[in-house]
């Protein structure tokens, strides 16, 4: 069969198939949302509306084409769609997926209503959609991630409105963001000796990491200890350890700092808050204000502040009464834990406690002294070294 008839049979295959293109859009549509994940949950009226116009778009696009050639006017509301997904957080997979789904839809058509002899004409029609998919598919992902870069410009403007308390409802307005009504703040302290890209991707995988648990893209700021990340109140600390430690190894999780801000004008509050307590925190992991509440309240500025920790002096030349002290509150004052953790005899912890009062005039013994000498501690841990 010479090529003109080949190409006249795939013209009239299009042809017989253009009348369902309602139809054939519908069943893109359903499929999309029963078979991706994700698009379930968009809203009812980019369902019914958008996309189901966008899908008839493509379609009589196709099948009216006589070579397969794509016309770039024919692909700006296809691009303008891919642009709008960016910004309003569906994923690049995602959008893909739905226009390898919608080729599969329309390839089943053309397939049943094919002709006996029409074996030809078929393949060649094939062979345009594939071309046209490939290119559809480029050029959708270069207007998504043009779309995407201008969500993150838009996200990262309303973080730093946010922190720094610079009118954030009229930037959301202004970034087509919505401010929530409260945020949960946290503070990721990267270690010093971590390169910056390091610390960047480390950044970056908690935020991918924390993406889904809300409606809402969680807000990013960068700064020289890590930086802070936003997302919705409702987001419980509990939930955020479930996701977190599902991604890292406790040995590998940076110490986060957690504070609540119950009003959008709330949130440099909270981020200092969350950036105090990451810095507190001994351990890696999450930790709200009362993980770290006495150390927090005595980092205040104070004038006792001084006295407290120069009551301890004493001890600078004695590490063996340091670290029975230490050992002595740590165990909450249990004289036999404490010899068994530093593997003498109870009546030597006995001697070092007396030995700590004769040199401080505190004693460690008394609720008095168990006050000052815990309180002392948490000064010189603040202290640098």
């Amino acid at each position: 069969m010479d090529g003109a008839r080949v190409r006249a049979q795939a013209a009239e295959l299009a042809a017989r198939v253009e009348p369902e293109v309602n139809k054939l859009a519908r069943e893109m549509v359903e499929r999309r949302f029963a078979e991706i994940p994700g698009y379930d949950r968009l809203p009812g009226d980019m369902r019914d509306l958008e996309i189901a116009a966008t899908a008839r778009h493509a379609l009589r696009r196709f099948l009216r084409s006589r070579q397969g050639d794509l016309d770039t006017r024919d692909l700006d509301p296809l691009l303008e769609r891919a642009a709008q997904r960016a910004q309003e957080g569906v994923g690049l997979v995602t959008l893909l997926r739905s226009y390898h789904l919608g080729s599969q839809v329309l390839l089943d058509a053309l397939t049943a209503a094919a002709l006996p002899g029409e074996e030809a004409a078929l393949l060649l029609v094939m062979r345009r959609q594939h071309r046209v998919l490939a290119a559809t598919v480029e050029a959708v992902t270069e207007a998504y991630l043009a779309g995407l870069s201008e969500r993150q410009e838009a996200a990262q403007e309303l973080a730093r409105a946010l922190l720094h308390g610079h009118e954030p409802h009229a930037v959301a307005t202004r970034c087509g963001l919505r401010l929530l009504p409260h945020y949960r703040v946290l503070h990721v302290r990267v270690p010093q000796a971590t390169a910056a890209v390091a610390a960047r991707r480390l950044l970056g995988r908690i935020r991918s990491r924390l993406e889904g648990l809300a409606e809402d893209p969680v807000l990013m700021a960068r700064d020289e200890h890590g930086g802070h990340l936003l997302l919705s109140g409702g987001v419980t600390t509990a939930q955020l350890a479930r996701h977190l430690t599902g991604e890292f190894p406790a040995a590998e999780l940076p110490s986060i700092g957690v504070a609540l801000a119950e009003r959008p004008g709330e949130v440099p509050r909270a981020a200092e808050q969350a950036r105090r307590i990451s810095q507190l925190a001994d351990e890696p992991g999450l930790h709200e204000l009362t993980d770290v509440l006495l150390d927090y309240h005595l980092g205040r500025p104070s004038e006792a502040a001084a006295e407290i920790t120069a009551a301890l002096a004493p001890l600078d030349g004695h590490p063996n009464l340091t670290e029975t002290l230490a050992a002595y509150l740590a165990h909450d004052l249990d004289r036999r834990a404490t010899a068994t953790a530093l593997r003498v005899h109870p009546n030597t912890v006995d001697n070092r406690l007396a030995r700590i009062t004769e040199l401080t005039g505190i004693d460690p013994r008394t609720t008095q002294g168990v006050m000052l000498c815990g309180a002392g501690f948490a000064l010189r841990r603040r202290q640098p070294s």
